[in-house]
């Protein structure tokens, strides 16, 4: 059997000589390679020495290109781009029409303040020959009033316009975009609202007009939303043919949506033919005659809706009691505390209570 080797721990002079020699063998290894080193290790070690020499600069470089991209992605970037370059009518707008008031007072704003928040633009799949590049999306009207404020002082600074330039989406989610900002800063008209539900159902971005109401403003209440609807359906009928379709209070249109439901679509048409009202009250009645014959007429089964109450004839039933021509009956009463009056009929809403009580204390305040 082998003789097993005692192993003995080196004393501290054995220690110092060894810590020695490799203090010396770490020294000759810095200041030059070593024989049998491999030259691909040293060209490693000199090249990680430089990276580690640059490494923060070109981190934070790095960095803030990859912000810079991640921005971009996002549609988060502001551009000064040439107004020349925007197509503004590449969607369809929302705004029927451009108050002139409003637009002179946003030129003067403008003009004096600057643009004070950018218009939103995508950027179309390849330039167009007439050298369009971007679609635009939302600030139809501050584009609109910076190419005028460019044709009028011939300044350059109107040449560009401050732009967020977003991804490019899909059409149900551009249209809603652009609902969605004109409803935040100035509320569509009823009539407004129905058209571009109708429109974008039409150029394909939803499936019906029914989707296109509900997902444009999926936001709204569902009273609100069948508004909506009633006005699109005006549009539809009758937008070709009414001179003031803005100017429609909610109350006389839910009428003329009821009416067109009812079948008087021929008889509206007829009505507003050859014809070229003043104003929006002429042009109601041309229309208001037809409206009011179709809801005294009997509702047609086959159509749907509520079984139609008949409404009693308008006029002074007697010294307390007063039926309107819109269905509505008012009713005087007294107690013991004073008079009373009670609203019954089904075209009463909050908005018409409202208005209705603004008027009973403008009466009551005259001097």
């Amino acid at each position: 059997m082998a003789k097993r080797r005692k192993l003995e721990a080196p004393s501290a002079e054995d220690l110092n000589r060894i810590e020695e020699e490799f203090r010396r063998e770490t020294s000759r290894t810095a200041s030059s390679p070593a024989r049998g080193t491999a030259p691909i290790a040293q060209v490693a070690a000199d090249s990680a020495a430089l990276l580690q020499a640059g490494a923060p600069d070109a981190r934070a470089r790095e960095a803030e290109l990859a912000r810079y991209r991640q921005a971009e992605e996002k549609g988060l970037l502001m551009v000064d781009l040439p107004v020349g370059e925007i197509d503004a009518d590449v969607m369809i707008r929302d705004r029927a029409v451009l108050d002139e008031a409003e637009m002179t007072e946003l030129r003067l704003s403008i003009a004096a303040s600057g643009l004070r928040l950018p218009i939103e633009v995508f950027e179309l799949a390849e330039p167009r020959p007439d050298g369009m590049r971007y679609g635009l999306i939302s600030g139809y009207r501050r584009l609109m009033a910076v190419r005028a404020l460019g044709g009028l002082t011939q300044d350059q600074k109107y040449d560009t316009i401050r732009a967020l330039i977003r991804p490019r989406t899909e059409a149900d989610k551009a249209f809603a975009a652009m609902v969605e900002e004109n409803e935040v800063r100035s509320e569509l008209s009823h009539f407004e609202r129905g058209r571009i539900a109708v429109i974008a159902a039409q150029q394909g971005a939803f499936v019906n007009v029914e989707e296109a109401v509900n997902r444009l403003f999926a936001a709204a209440s569902k009273a609100k939303r069948s508004k909506v609807r009633s006005f699109a359906l005006i549009f539809e009928e009758l937008g070709d043919m009414l001179s003031f379709p803005e100017a429609l209070t909610e109350k006389r249109g839910l009428r003329l949506a009821q009416a067109l439901r009812q079948g008087a679509e021929a008889r509206l048409r007829a009505a507003l033919a050859d014809v070229a009202p003043a104003d929006a009250n002429a042009e109601w009645a041309l229309l208001e005659p037809i409206v009011a014959e179709t809801e005294a007429a009997p509702r047609d089964p086959r159509r749907g809706g509520r079984p139609r109450v008949a409404k009693p004839p308008s006029g002074w039933k007697d010294a307390e009691t007063l039926h309107t021509s819109a269905g509505i009956t008012i009713r005087k009463m007294r107690d013991e505390y004073g008079f009373l009056l009670r609203f019954e009929g089904r075209g009463l809403d909050d908005d018409l209570m409202d208005s209705l009580v603004a008027e009973i204390r403008a009466l009551l305040e005259r001097p």
